[in-house]
């Protein structure tokens, strides 16, 4: 009975954290007024940031011929991925 509460507790939330972004924004920038939705907007851009990183740090790690992803292929990563995002 224990590991069914220990998994439940682990199930990962399926809704974004809207309160908290908007909370967030509103306390960085109180001069923006936004509109509705825009909470989900910067949640994705931030899950797709973290994919991106993601896929660029296994391949910097496959490159240098290693098994284990280590902190040099995460920074590696980067400062590839915020060169791109640059435009």
């Amino acid at each position: 009975m224990a590991a069914a509460v220990v998994a439940a507790a682990r199930v990962l939330k399926r809704k974004a954290p809207r309160g908290f972004l908007r909370n967030l924004i509103k306390r960085r920038k109180p001069q923006l007024h936004l509109k509705s939705g825009v909470d989900l907007w910067v949640h994705l851009n931030c899950l797709l940031f973290l994919h991106r990183l993601a896929e660029e740090t296994r391949m910097q790690a496959f490159q240098n011929k290693s098994r284990i992803i280590k902190d040099k292929h995460i920074i590696a990563a980067a400062k590839v991925i915020l060169k791109k995002s640059r435009g």
